[in-house]
């Protein structure tokens, strides 16, 4: 059991991740958030009410007015050693410049997805990442999200053989929140880069990174793509694709599943489905709803993050080289949309 202080985080970017992010850090008692930055002086209040996105309850976040310092200034929030982990909520076009001057600071640091709008970028951030005192984790959540880290789990044991096939659909209207940012490819790369590039990095999870990938899409609000349909070539010879969008019609909400068939059984996620929604098909018996209780993704991810730095020992479950490795198979896709053909990654 951990006898020392809490860990102090401190957060920049304060929109709707952070109020996400804010709710898991609650949870994790080894943890406390304790210091907000915001150029723009947005949220540096601590009330996140009516801030909503597409995961979650969209419960009202509001932290208690003196348990937290407030910073307009990034380098300022650096310069306060009592700041163990910094967390990056910002906009993707941020994330370079504010994780390697923290890395630089001798911070820890979570870095919400994509890693950076350029996998040149994204880089340019793992070389920071493994010269710096600090661990650096991308939250790239799906890794660790109820259902998704069971699928993985159950593909690693083997329990109904070989995947012969796997499907991921992540599709949603275009975000409600940050139009300034999400609605502007160039910042913020589209549905491809943005959205899909979570079941990508699943994807490379669950079978290394693919050889090769072969994609359609279209751009509709953005600039860049918003709709993708994309087929991955993997060592094991496994058919797998996954379709990403956030450009259907105002009032579609957001839906995500995959359906994975294996050797011996069928897992089907479907987030329409609520509470029941993993099911396993097996053969000669009726459906079997399997219970995925407990916290979300956001909460295990940031307990591994704080559970490596009071072991001393990096994390693991997700590593930047993964989260470098994402955005670079997501050009491979947009290098494919352009050309109409395989392209390796």
């Amino acid at each position: 059991m951990n006898t020392q202080p809490p860990l102090v985080v401190g957060i920049v970017g304060l929109g709707f991740m952070a109020a996400t992010h804010i709710k898991a850090w609650r949870q994790i008692p080894d943890a406390r958030v304790a210091a907000l930055c915001n150029p723009s002086g947005r949220h540096l209040d601590g009330d996140f009410t009516g801030v909503a996105g597409n995961v979650g309850d969209n419960a009202p976040v509001k932290l208690e007015p003196g348990s937290f310092k407030p910073f307009r200034d990034f380098d300022a929030m650096l310069a306060d050693p009592s700041i163990a982990i910094v967390d990056i909520c910002a906009p993707t076009h941020a994330h370079p410049a504010l994780a390697i001057a923290a890395l630089r600071a001798g911070k820890h640091v979570l870095c919400e997805k994509p890693l950076a709008r350029t996998a040149a970028l994204a880089r340019d951030i793992a070389d920071a990442a493994a010269q710096a005192k600090g661990f650096f984790m991308p939250a790239m959540c799906l890794r660790f999200w109820p259902g998704w880290s069971w699928l993985k789990q159950t593909i690693d044991a083997g329990t109904h053989g070989r995947v012969l096939g796997a499907r991921f659909r992540r599709v949603a209207e275009p975000p409600g929140w940050g139009h300034a940012h999400f609605g502007d490819g160039a910042k913020s790369g589209g549905a491809l880069l943005d959205l899909h590039i979570h079941d990508v990095d699943f994807v490379q999870f669950c079978f290394g990174r693919p050889a090769a990938v072969f994609a359609t899409g279209y751009t509709k609000h953005t600039g860049a793509i918003d709709h993708v349909v994309a087929q991955y070539q993997v060592a094991s010879g496994t058919i797998v694709h996954a379709e990403g969008a956030w450009c259907m019609t105002p009032g579609f909400g957001f839906s995500m599943g995959y359906t994975m068939n294996f050797e011996r059984a069928t897992a089907d996620f479907d987030l329409a489905r609520g509470a029941d929604a993993l099911k396993l098909h097996e053969p000669g018996q009726p459906a079997r709803v399997i219970k995925c209780d407990g916290p979300d993704g956001y909460v295990h991810e940031l307990r591994h993050f704080t559970d490596a730095i009071l072991s001393g020992n990096a994390p693991t479950v997700v590593t930047v080289q993964d989260a470098v490795s994402a955005v670079e198979v997501c050009e491979a896709e947009e290098r494919s949309i352009v050309s109409g053909q395989l392209v390796s990654t």
